[in-house]
């Protein structure tokens, strides 16, 4: 997101600020009401959480864990992957804005469903990547990291 200029805490909130992007709730109740479509729903700054444990937390109330197993997180994972890294290439192609404000889109989608990951596993993001990144970079250990992407490929950790 940095080399796309991309804000991911800002399209984050936008896209969710403390409801479900389809049905603008708190839990989501999108099986119960069958949602198809997003709804329109409004941004409340005063909600708005600040860091990465804040992220999660919200995320863990607008879709609960207990209500879906951490496989199903996974799979919908996968599934906001592939649509991100659609989404990059249809932008590479004709750089329209549509299609860059489709990649901040799928950005804060696949955002949200790494915190699914996450909270279904009960593991806090925040204090992994504080432990990964605690000695700068997790491979050369510089700050900033001066890998070169072959070097970080031979990286077994």
């Amino acid at each position: 997101m940095n080399r796309l200029q991309i804000d991911l805490e800002d399209v984050t909130w936008q896209r969710f600020p403390f409801l479900c992007s389809y049905c603008g709730s708190c839990p989501c109740v999108c099986k119960e009401k069958k949602v198809k479509t997003r709804q329109a729903i409004a941004v409340d700054e005063i909600k708005r959480v600040k860091t990465l444990k804040g992220f999660q937390n919200m995320f863990s109330q607008i879709y609960p864990s207990g209500r879906r197993t951490i496989e199903d997180a996974g799979i919908h994972l996968a599934e906001e992957l592939g649509e991100f890294s659609e989404s990059i290439m249809t932008y590479r192609g004709g750089h329209q804005e549509n299609d860059f404000n489709k990649i901040e889109k799928e950005a804060a989608d696949l955002l949200s469903c790494f915190m699914g990951v996450f909270n279904s596993a009960d593991i806090s993001m925040a204090k992994e990547l504080s432990l990964m990144f605690a000695e700068n970079c997790h491979v050369c250990k510089k700050l900033p990291c001066t890998c070169q992407f072959l070097d970080i490929t031979k990286f077994k950790s």
